[in-house]
């Protein structure tokens, strides 16, 4: 049970900054990718729109005009900045029929003319006015005469923010492996103390069973030797019952104890055999109640357990279903092999257990309806054993309602 709560600990650290680190990633990048994508698209507008087919400037744009792409917060020296002066521009002038008028690529360069041009045509025939490809950023415009395709070179741009992402991810991988034992730390911190309790608690329970265990027997004893003497009295017969009350609770404590601490003897079990065995004594306790059992088990399961808890457990669910059923009705219990588990089900029709309560049922002294006594000498502990019993034998128990039915199931692995 403290494994699984440190495991889900770290889980749920390790999900955090997980989530935490590739969230902020993917905001720093895709910002940045967006960004990049704008001042690309701007310089690209700029330098297309100071372009002139004779493959020169027309000189640079008067300090008064604005920005090419009416941004009137750009600053008007823009194409002086040396953002724009250091990045390298590739322009393919192409006729409306489909004649290269002018390639402009001048050394030192990636990309041959004949690249350039080619892609230029397989822009100029797509409906995209700008994007991205083969490193190249581009812009499509139309200059009164002929089609402008103006390319930007994002090579090193692009190899730079490669190599930023890689180290990124090794470093933040690191990260993460770095916070993965320190989450492993602090979920044993965290987790230590509430073991401790429950190591504590489980020990009292056994320590005040073994404690009570002698005076109830003696109390047992002396009412005997007394009632002999006396005969039948009332306050005699009163101390009895609730000496008898007080022992089947001091044997339920025990056992839960035992069960709780104690690694059980493992052999192999013909399971098959210890259920029919097991359900047969139920039968007239069933009929007692106007209830009829109905078994179904596959034979020849075999399970690597303890055979005294394993009858314990078919005892306790088939106890459990008998006292909670309605009267003329039916109790199943069926046994199967499914996946390589052996599946004990014990069904029968009665109230639904709220779905809030289903968990909290196999908790020590929890009864579903509370405002039942102990009169009927259960106190809350059979479920609890059960569950104990089904992790001592690495299996699972489960509860489930379905049209006015509640169904009890223990998983365990089969052979």
């Amino acid at each position: 049970m403290f494994k699984q709560s440190r495991r889900k600990i770290v889980a749920a650290i390790m999900s955090i900054l997980v989530l935490l680190w590739v969230g902020t990633l993917s905001v720093i990048y895709a910002s940045s990718y967006f960004e990049m994508s704008k001042q690309n698209e701007q310089m690209l507008k700029a330098h297309a729109e100071m372009y002139s087919l004779s493959g020169s400037f027309d000189g640079m744009m008067p300090p008064s005009r604005p920005f090419p792409g009416g941004n009137p917060g750009s600053p008007p020296d823009f194409t002086e900045s040396p953002m724009f002066q250091l990045s390298t521009f590739y322009t393919v002038a192409v006729s409306y029929d489909g004649q290269i008028l002018e390639t402009k690529n001048e050394p030192p360069t990636v990309h041959s003319d004949s690249d350039l041009e080619e892609l230029a045509k397989d822009i100029i025939k797509s409906n995209k006015t700008n994007g991205t490809q083969n490193n190249l950023a581009y812009y499509k415009t139309d200059k009164d005469g002929y089609t402008l395709v103006a390319f930007k070179d994002n090579t090193v741009i692009n190899e730079s923010a490669m190599t930023l992402f890689r180290y990124t991810l090794l470093f933040g991988g690191l990260a993460l492996v770095v916070f993965f034992f320190l989450s492993v730390y602090l979920a044993k911190k965290i987790v230590n103390p509430l073991e401790e309790s429950y190591q504590k608690q489980k020990q009292f329970i056994s320590d005040a069973g073994h404690e009570l265990k002698t005076p109830v027997s003696v109390v047992s004893a002396n009412a005997e030797l007394l009632s002999r003497e006396i005969g039948d009295n009332q306050w005699l017969q009163n101390i009895q019952y609730e000496n008898e009350r007080m022992g089947m609770l001091v044997g339920q404590l025990l056992d839960l104890a035992r069960t709780e601490n104690v690694t059980p003897q493992m052999e192999h079990i013909n399971l098959s055999r210890l259920v029919d065995g097991e359900a047969l004594p139920f039968e007239s306790v069933a009929f007692e109640k106007g209830l009829t059992l109905n078994t179904n088990i596959t034979s020849n399961i075999c399970v690597f357990g303890n055979s005294t808890q394993l009858k314990q457990i078919v005892s306790i669910l088939l106890d459990n279903a008998i006292r909670h059923s309605k009267e003329r009705g039916e109790v199943w219990l069926t046994l199967t092999k499914e996946h390589g588990f052996a599946k004990l089900s014990v069904i029968n029709k009665g109230d639904e257990i709220p779905e809030e309560q289903r968990a909290k049922i196999f908790e020590r002294f929890y009864r579903v309806d509370t405002a039942r006594n102990s009169e009927d000498k259960h106190y809350g502990l059979g479920l609890a054993i059960a569950k104990a019993i089904a992790t001592s034998h690495k299996g699972h128990i489960e509860v489930q309602c379905f049209n006015g039915f509640v169904e009890f199931s223990v998983q365990i692995s089969a052979l």
